[in-house]
C-alpha cells in the first residue's frame, strides 16, 4: 500500500516537473492588433496550456483595458514537439477562433482560423521572460 501511494506521489511530481518546463509558460508581447498589444501570461492548465492578457498598450503607452484579465489562449494542448492545438479570443471581434500555436526559443507563432482551417490570422509573439 505504501509503496502504491509513493508510487502516485512521485508520478504527479514528475507531471507537474514536466509541465513547469513547458517551451511555451512565460510572458509573452503580441503584435499589434487594432493599434493595441499585450502582455500575455502562459501558464499550466490542466494538461494544456493556457494564456491571460496581463497588461497592454497603444500608441500612447500602457493603458488599462477591459481585456486585462481576460484568457487570449484556450487549452493549448501540447504535442509534445513545441506545437499545440486549441483555441484562440480576438479581442477586437469578441470571436474565439480554432488555434494553432508552435514555440522555438523566445519566439511564439500563433493563428486563429475559421472556415475549417481556410481563413487563418497569424501573429509572431517574442518572450519577455
Amino acid at each position: 500500500m505504501k509503496m502504491t501511494i509513493f508510487a502516485a506521489i512521485a508520478s504527479l511530481g514528475f507531471a507537474g516537473a514536466a509541465m513547469a518546463a513547458d517551451p511555451a509558460v512565460g510572458v509573452w508581447q503580441t503584435q499589434p492588433d487594432d493599434g493595441a498589444y499585450a502582455h500575455v501570461k502562459m501558464v499550466p492548465c490542466g494538461s494544456a496550456v493556457c494564456g491571460t492578457i496581463q497588461r497592454t498598450f497603444n500608441a500612447s503607452g500602457e493603458y488599462k483595458s477591459e481585456n486585462i484579465g481576460k484568457q487570449l489562449v484556450i487549452d493549448m494542448k501540447p504535442d509534445g514537439s513545441g506545437k499545440y492545438a486549441g483555441k484562440v479570443w480576438r479581442p477586437s471581434n469578441n470571436k474565439i477562433y480554432i488555434g494553432k500555436m508552435a514555440v522555438a526559443g523566445n519566439s511564439l507563432k500563433l493563428s486563429g482560423c475559421v472556415a475549417g482551417g481556410l481563413l487563418c490570422s497569424k501573429q509572431d509573439w517574442q518572450r519577455i521572460k
